[in-house]
């Protein structure tokens, strides 16, 4: 990946094929797993929809019902995003300030499923974590962190 650098009003980053497969995949899985009816339980939903109150599970369960139809929308819009500027044999990908921050959205929720089902904590990864996943979530880390940096260098602006 050639990371994210700003080019006046639009964010730009070159991927090769590999890594737009990789994307593409992640954006898949996630989909699924979002869209799936047997999410009840899912350390991975659990992760993307922390409970809105820890100490009160009727206030969770309350806060859930209110708020998981519109953050679940949201991440779908920002999975269609990420998946429509993917360039799917690789290439340039050419964001605007509202679009990166769809990418930011999406690279974070990809991050945090992977880390959850790779059972990656603040201290690391377990020792027998699978190494090739473990590259594709420190790969995710660098498309993210470079996505913040060019959205700071341009200072984030919103249109």
């Amino acid at each position: 990946m050639t990371p994210f650098r700003r080019r006046g009003d639009r964010l730009e980053a070159g991927f090769v094929a590999a890594e737009s497969a990789v994307l593409t995949v992640l954006v898949d899985q996630l989909e699924q797993v979002l869209a799936g009816d047997d999410a009840a339980g899912d350390p991975v939903v659990d992760r993307l929809f922390p409970a809105g109150h820890a100490a009160d599970p009727d206030l969770a369960r309350d806060y859930r019902d209110l708020t998981e139809s519109a953050l679940r929308e949201g991440k779908a819009d920002d999975l269609a995003l990420v998946r429509a500027t993917v360039p799917v044999e690789g290439g340039t990908v050419r964001l605007d300030d509202d679009q990166a921050r769809s990418w930011l959205r999406t690279t974070n929720d990809l991050r945090l499923a992977l880390g959850t089902r790779l059972g990656i904590t603040a201290e690391g990864a377990p020792e027998d974590t699978d190494e090739a996943q473990l590259s594709v979530y420190h790969w995710l880390t660098a498309v993210q962190g470079s996505l913040v940096d060019a959205l700071v260098a341009g200072g984030g602006r919103r249109r």
